[in-house]
């Protein structure tokens, strides 16, 4: 007895179809039938490529540890772009049989998948390592500098200490570890886009903690950056402490309100 549409579009939800049955689906009268298998077709080859992304994303961990390398830690840091609050780092080491589904550029991720896999990163990494440097810090000695500085402080709090460092995009100065810098090394390393997700979350956690302080701000809406409502909030508020007042955008509109008042 032949199985109905419904049952096959529940049969191909569950099985991996071999060839033959495939084809029989292929060469089945019913139009129905045959969309379901094409479609079936579509998914497994996205499901190969998702298994070859993440299995191409262990290459830099895989070549270090052909020589020898075993304690490889990837850092990455979120907030360099917005107006206010912290720059955050991230250190993390994986172990070799970390569960890499869904890992990914944090910026490529839901807040919803990226809270999913920072739970998971932390219940199972070998060592995680945060570090926030803020505003007050980012205003004296700059963002770059700043952005060095929380990576350092993440890289110390890692233990086993690292034999190696896979950096996205950056060579940290005063760091004694050998390092790699990978470009859009978030999207290429797994260690790194660990990293970049457990940065990413932490530094979201923050923002929103300080929007319960200056509410008036949206910062649970923008995390800090310069969206329209954000420039509109600093030019009828001011700057709060924890805005950025190197940034040009802050600095102007400070100007900008001083002109006012000193005409």
């Amino acid at each position: 007895m032949k199985k109905t549409i419904p049952q096959i579009k529940a049969w191909l939800q569950q099985e991996v179809l071999s060839t033959q049955e495939i084809k029989e689906l292929q060469n089945d009268s019913r139009v129905g039938v045959r969309k379901l298998v094409q479609s079936y077709l579509r998914g497994q080859e996205q499901k190969e490529k998702e298994l070859q992304r993440l299995e191409q994303m262990w290459q830099y961990e895989r070549e270090a540890r052909t020589k020898g390398i075993q304690i490889i830690a990837g850092v990455d840091e979120a907030g360099r772009g917005p107006l206010a609050g912290p720059v955050v780092a991230s250190a993390v080491i994986l172990p070799i049989d970390f569960d890499v589904t869904g890992i990914n550029d944090s910026k490529q991720l839901s807040g919803e998948q990226r809270e999913k896999l920072k739970q998971k990163i932390e219940q199972n990494a070998i060592s995680i390592g945060v570090g926030i440097v803020d505003a007050e810090v980012i205003d004296r000695i700059n963002i770059l500098q700043a952005t060095y500085q929380a990576m350092r402080l993440a890289i110390q709090q890692c233990q086993p200490v690292p034999d190696l460092l896979l950096a996205d995009a950056v060579t940290i100065p005063q760091i004694s570890i050998p390092q790699k810098s990978i470009i859009k090394g978030d999207a290429k390393s797994h260690s790194i886009a660990a990293a970049s997700i457990i940065a990413k979350t932490t530094r979201d956690e923050w923002m929103r903690q300080a929007a319960e302080e200056y509410p008036e701000y949206g910062f649970e809406q923008h995390m800090g950056y310069g969206t329209p409502t954000h420039l509109e909030a600093i030019r009828q508020y001011g700057p709060c402490p924890i805005h950025r007042r190197s940034f040009a955008p802050v600095r102007e509109l400070m100007q900008e309100t001083l002109a006012l008042y000193t005409q």
